[in-house]
């Protein structure tokens, strides 16, 4: 996989038809801050895998990450701020950063509710530069009671592996089992596994009770796993997955599925109205897609970790642009899955 940068104009296309402020200007839409409930950190950049729709461009050979004065940062700004509830923790493969298993441990004894968007192979892969073992992943999370989300773009092999690389869905599916027999999935545990759905290609997502009805019934009935909810995720027009869309000449159809597709109930649940983003170095952004864009808060006085600032932070306005067009379409997509009926 090239991970060469692909220039910002490129990968963004703000084509005057899809400018989302002058959308919200015409339906009368003004979607402010409501809180700061969650941070959502970036530990690092490296990753077992480097999946097509990837928006972060992560894959084996990045070595970005949060360095340790960031990690006490991220726990200082926790302690002195109850408002913020829950630490979601993403990356990359989070689990890859060297003070993950540190800092989750730290942020469940100041009583976060902390979330990992773990990509379930890497139990099985480990570090792709070290080849330190990641097996105890499951027992861990358990131990701490962390909320595991995990993508699984199909329940049958084709579809997986055809966005997420040969072999994918077998190795997703033992994960699934080890964490399922920790407990994870299943009901009455208090240990949540949650799916994500992401499209393979350019589509919209399927309802999501719908999907999360069938993703159960054939989880359980081929391999015998259980797990709790299921994220639907709309795949985002920026990165490596704009770079697809334009070599392949669906760009501007993509884009106008999505603005076709504007809701305005979705757009009233988007998720940068209630999070703050966190970079590898610390900057803040309004969402993790701001954050690949290079699209920092808007504000004077708060822009890392540094000088945060929460009421300035509950008084910016959030920064829009047309990539935003994929969090509002039909039922919505955010980090916790739909985000309208």
């Amino acid at each position: 996989m090239d991970d060469t940068p692909i220039p910002l104009a490129q990968l963004a296309g703000h084509s005057p038809d899809h400018d989302f402020q002058s959308l919200l200007n015409a339906r009368g839409l003004r979607l402010p801050p409501l809180s700061i409930e969650t941070l959502q950190v970036n530990l690092t950049k490296l990753c077992n895998q480097a999946c097509r729709h990837c928006h972060v461009d992560s894959s084996p050979s990045r070595t970005e990450a949060l360095p340790p004065e960031g990690v006490a940062a991220v726990l200082g700004l926790l302690a002195r701020h109850p408002q913020i509830s829950k630490l979601d923790l993403t990356g990359g493969a989070p689990e890859l950063h060297p003070q993950f298993d540190e800092l989750v441990r730290a942020a469940v004894r100041l009583g976060k509710q902390v979330m990992v968007r773990h990509n379930l192979t890497v139990q099985l892969d480990g570090h792709p530069q070290t080849g330190e073992s990641k097996a105890h992943l499951p027992a861990f999370f358990a131990e701490q009671g962390v909320e595991v989300i995990s993508s699984l773009p199909y329940w049958q092999e084709f579809f997986t592996d055809s966005q997420r690389g040969k072999g994918v869905f077998g190795k997703s599916l033992t994960a699934m089992q080890r964490l399922n027999a920790v407990g994870y999935g299943i009901e009455g545990s208090g240990l949540l596994l949650n799916l994500v759905y992401n499209p393979v290609g350019p589509y919209l997502p399927a309802a999501q009770a719908g999907l999360e009805a069938d993703y159960k019934r054939e989880l359980r009935e081929k391999f015998g796993l259980h797990f709790n909810r299921l994220y639907t995720i709309t795949n985002m027009p920026i990165h490596r997955f704009a770079l697809h869309l334009r070599k392949s000449g669906q760009y501007q159809s993509y884009m106008d599925k999505l603005l076709s597709a504007f809701n305005p109930a979705a757009a009233e649940g988007v998720m940068c109205r209630s999070l703050i983003s966190v970079d590898h170095q610390g900057r803040l952004y309004d969402c993790d897609f701001n954050q690949q864009l290079g699209l920092a808060v808007e504000t004077g006085s708060s822009s890392s970790l540094a000088d945060f600032d929460f009421e300035a932070l509950m008084a910016r306005r959030i920064r829009w642009g047309s990539h935003c067009l994929g969090c509002t379409a039909g039922a919505g997509s955010s980090c916790g899955g739909a985000t309208a009926a």
